[in-house]
């Protein structure tokens, strides 16, 4: 089977590389350091055995982000290389860590890149970032006896019958880690169902309620609420928006202006390469528009600020009277509520959110968060939060009750890469 899916893997490539070129029409970095993707990259000259922290991209590494920085504190043994997909994740890597982790890449899943990959950085131990299963990846890990951490794990019922499909590549694929830490009993009972060894399953809760504001980030904050006025107008903002998202919000802010015309909106985009094709978007609805990027305290007169910068939501979430959670009012999934709730800020959610099942269950039985059935219920549900400063202030009590109730994953987590750390463990060639 694995052999088989490296065959159409193969197939695939010249489509891969289309949509790679694609991509970089608008972002050019996609283009770039494309022979990393393919194992060609110099090796860390560090000496030093290997941790391998694979993330996908902005959200992963994000979330990995605490957990790197216990690794690298508690583990200087070590030297720390940390991949991810997409030129957004790289950024991030590079913001966060500097020169402390090896950045690069992560290989397309083709035995020969993987291969190489593998012999220049021979990790001693693997941690994936939640469910970023690859056959080949976990193959060479296997052969080069290189212990696989499945940390943060999720697994929606979505996705655990897009695995079934292929069960005997799955069973492969699971039969190969060596410890799994799942966010919630859900999500584990389904990687079991699909052929995990029960004894490689632990509930460690999720890595993303250890999410904690520093002194500098919490100063940042009140100059950006300053900046924006948001002691004396309602700011919503409308965070990690997706296409066919920002069309929704922006009706519904045309009925909430009607009501609060002081009312400002920030809007974030997803990703880099649709900046200025949302700030067309806003541009032909008739508002007047500032970017974030421009570095100036947007005027009175602005209705839309822009979010055009990298590495800033969770502070502009900090400005936010009220948070909308984009890649939830289309079938993506959602995005990660919890960097609003560590504000205290309420937050409304479409109904997609399958992604963050359980911690949008939490957050809506404790009265954290409101999840719409659909978006005709976006704009009511914000003119009546942006009135209502007793409910708005409940909700955020709600939503730090519940960060504070789930924290400690991030330790379960270390005591897990402990066990497998210990004994030392030695590397094929």
């Amino acid at each position: 089977m694995r052999q088989l899916y490296s065959l159409v893997f193969y197939c695939l490539m010249p489509l891969i590389l289309l949509r790679m070129l694609w991509r970089s029409r608008l972002a050019p970095a996609y283009r770039q350091r494309l022979l990393e993707r393919l194992g060609f990259f110099a090796a860390p000259s560090d000496s030093r055995p290997v941790i391998w922290v694979h993330a996908v991209s902005v959200g992963e590494t994000i979330a990995a982000a605490p957990l790197v920085e216990q690794i690298l504190q508690r583990y200087p043994e070590y030297c720390v290389v940390l991949s991810t997909t997409t030129p957004t994740g790289s950024e991030r890597v590079r913001a966060l860590f500097g020169e402390r982790v090896f950045h690069v890449y992560a290989p397309w899943d083709l035995p020969g890149a993987v291969r190489r990959f593998m012999a220049r950085i021979k990790p001693q131990l693997l941690l994936i970032m939640e469910t970023e299963l690859w056959p080949n990846m976990l193959h060479a890990a296997s052969r080069r006896q290189c212990r696989v951490l499945l940390a943060n794990a999720r697994l929606s019922e979505r996705s655990a019958k897009g695995y079934a499909k292929v069960g005997r590549l799955t069973r492969d694929m699971l039969g190969k880690l060596d410890s799994v830490a799942c966010q919630a009993q859900e999500d584990g009972e389904r990687l079991v169902a699909l052929g995990l060894p029960r004894d490689k399953l632990h509930i460690t809760g999720s890595i993303k309620f250890d999410l904690s504001l520093d002194e500098a980030l919490r100063a940042e904050s009140a100059e950006l609420r300053q900046q924006l006025g948001s002691a004396r107008r309602p700011v919503l903002v409308a965070a990690s928006t997706h296409p066919g998202e920002d069309e929704q919000l922006l009706a519904a802010f045309s009925q909430v202006k009607e009501r609060y015309s002081d009312c400002l909106l920030v809007l974030v985009p997803r990703h880099p390469e649709r900046f200025d094709s949302v700030y067309g978007l806003c541009e032909q609805a008739g508002w007047v528009l500032a970017r974030r990027s421009s570095g100036r305290a947007p005027a009175a007169e602005v209705d839309i600020l822009l979010g055009d910068t990298m590495g800033e939501l969770l502070l502009l979430l900090s400005s936010a009277t009220v948070a909308v959670i984009g890649g939830s009012l289309v079938e993506h999934g959602g995005h990660n509520v919890l960097e609003a709730s560590v504000w205290g800020v309420p937050v409304v959610t479409g109904p997609y959110m399958f992604n963050f099942e359980e911690i949008s269950a939490l957050l809506v039985a404790a009265g954290g968060m409101r999840r719409l059935s659909d978006s005709e219920e976006l704009a009511p549900c914000l003119i009546h939060l942006l009135g209502d400063a007793e409910q708005r202030a409940a909700m955020a009590a709600a939503g730090l009750r519940v960060l504070e109730a789930n924290r400690g994953a991030k330790q379960r987590l270390l005591e897990l890469l402990d066990e497998q750390l210990q004994p030392p463990m030695g590397a094929v060639s």
